[in-house]
C-alpha cells in the first residue's frame, strides 16, 4: 500500500492531521496499534485553548463542540480558606472551552469515516524505516499479516511510548525530562460540578482540582504520592480528602457519587528535540509531555499539527520545503513556553517533599501576589487561554 503521509497513532493529533490534510486533497493512512473502542475509552483532558477550537473548526469537526462545549471565562484559585477568580476575558480578552478529549476523538473518527479515510485499528507498527532517505516506509502487522506502507512522509503521533521516537538514532535526539514526585488521583462521576468554572486549590495536604466534562459530569483530582495506587482509595476516602483540600465554600456545594472511572496520572515534564528527522516528524506526546496543571497537553499536540499540516500543504501545493525545514524550531518555541507555564503552575500549587515551612510560605506569598497583582494575573490568563501560534 502507498500513500502520501503515513500517520502512526489515532489519538486527536493523528486524526486531526489526517482530517486537515484530507481537506486539502492530501492522502493519508493512519495506523493505530489499539482497537477503536480502546482509543475511545481513554479518559483525558478537556480544556481547549482558543487556537485549538479554531483548528477543529478548520478541520470541519467543530459543530458538536460549539453545541455542547462549556465556555469558561476564568478559573478560580483557592488557598488559605478563600477563592479568587482569574478573569480571562477581562485580563486577556479570551476564553477556554471545556469539551472532553474523548468527544474530540469521536468527532474526528466520524469525520474520517464519513470521508472514507483510511484508519487501520489494531495495526501494530513494527518498523519505521527509510526516513533518512527519500523512501520512508512503515512495516506493520494487521490481522496477523505483516504489511508495508510506503509514503512520502511519516508523522509520529503515537505518544510517549510509541515506536516513532524510539526509531530515531540515539545520537540524533536530546531528551529533557523532569519526573515529579507525585501524581493526580482522579475520579470521574455523574455529578454536578461544585462551581461553574475550574477550581485550583493549594492546601497543606497537597493540591486539588475541581474540574468537569459537562454540567452533569465532574472530574475531581487530588495530589497523591508517587507510590500510591488507585485501588487503595475508596470513594469515601477520596471525597473526605477532596472536601478538606477544596475549601469549605466548594465543599458545601459538592455532590458526591460513585466513580465511573478512577485512575492516577503521574506528572512529568518531557521534551525531545529536534522533532524532525529527515522525512519523519514527531508530534504531540511523542515529542513532549507536560504536567496536567496548565491544561496544555492536548493543546500542544494541536499546535504541532497546525505547523505540520501547513508545512505539508505548502510542500504539495508549491513544492516548497520552507515550512518542513522550520517545523521543529517553530514547534519547540511554543512548546518550551507551555512547558514553563505548566512547570510554574505545578510548583505554585503542589506540595513537594522538600517544600518545608519556608517553601510553604513562599508558595503562599506567590499565590497572594498572583491574586493581588493585575500584571501577574494577566500573565497567567494569557498563558492559560493559549499563546499565539
Amino acid at each position: 500500500m502507498r500513500t502520501q503521509v503515513g500517520i502512526v497513532g489515532s489519538g486527536p493529533a493523528g486524526l486531526l492531521l489526517s482530517q486537515l490534510l484530507h481537506r486539502k486533497g492530501i492522502e493519508t493512512v493512519v495506523l493505530e496499534q489499539r482497537s477503536q473502542d480502546y482509543v475511545l475509552g481513554r479518559v483525558r483532558a478537556g480544556v481547549m485553548e482558543q487556537g485549538t477550537v479554531r483548528l477543529l473548526d478548520e478541520a470541519g469537526v467543530g459543530a458538536r463542540l460549539h453545541r455542547e462545549g462549556l465556555i469558561h471565562e476564568g478559573i478560580e484559585i483557592a488557598f488559605s480558606g478563600r477563592r479568587h477568580r482569574i478573569d480571562f476575558k477581562a485580563l486577556a480578552n479570551g476564553v477556554v472551552t471545556v469539551y472532553g478529549q474523548t468527544e474530540i476523538t469521536r468527532d474526528l473518527m466520524e469525520a474520517r469515516a464519513a470521508a472514507g479515510g483510511k484508519v487501520l485499528y489494531e495495526a501494530d507498527v513494527i518498523g519505521v524505516e527509510g526516513f533518512d532517505g527519500d523512501k520512508p516506509r512503515l512495516r506493520y502487522r494487521h490481522q496477523g499479516v505483516e504489511q508495508v506502507l510506503e509514503c512520502d512522509f511519516i508523522a509520529g503521533c503515537d505518544g510517549y511510548h510509541g515506536i516513532c521516537r524510539q526509531s530515531v538514532p540515539p545520537g540524533a535526539i536530546e531528551i529533557f525530562e523532569r519526573v515529579y514526585p507525585f501524581g493526580w488521583l482522579g475520579l470521574l462521576t455523574q455529578t454536578r460540578p461544585p462551581a461553574e468554572e475550574l477550581i485550583y486549590a493549594a492546601h497543606a495536604n497537597g493540591f486539588a482540582l475541581a474540574s468537569m466534562r459537562s454540567r452533569t459530569i465532574s472530574r475531581s483530582y487530588i495530589q497523591v504520592g508517587i507510590d500510591e495506587k488507585a485501588e487503595n482509595w475508596s470513594d469515601q476516602r477520596f471525597w473526605d480528602e477532596f472536601r478538606l483540600r477544596i475549601g469549605e465554600e466548594a465543599a458545601a456545594e459538592l455532590q458526591t457519587g460513585p466513580a465511573i472511572e478512577k485512575s492516577i496520572a503521574f506528572a512529568r515534564s518531557f521534551v525531545a528535540a529536534p522533532m524532525r528527522f529527515g522525512r519523519l516528524f514527531l508530534a504531540g506526546d511523542a515529542a513532549h509531555i507536560v504536567p496536567p496543571t496548565g491544561a496544555k497537553g492536548l493543546n500542544l499536540a494541536a499546535s504541532d499539527v497546525r505547523y505540520l499540516s501547513l508545512a505539508l500543504i505548502e510542500h504539495y501545493d508549491s513544492k516548497s520545503n520552507a515550512g518542513l525545514d522550520a517545523y521543529s524550531d517553530a514547534c519547540l518555541r511554543r512548546i518550551w513556553k507551555a512547558e514553563r507555564f505548566s512547570w510554574w503552575m505545578t510548583n505554585l500549587l503542589h506540595r513537594f517533599p522538600e517544600t518545608g515551612a519556608f517553601g510553604a510560605q513562599m508558595q503562599l506569598a506567590e499565590l497572594d501576589y498572583l491574586v493581588q497583582s493585575k500584571a501577574a494575573a494577566t500573565a497567567l490568563a494569557e498563558n492559560y487561554i493559549g499563546l499565539p501560534y
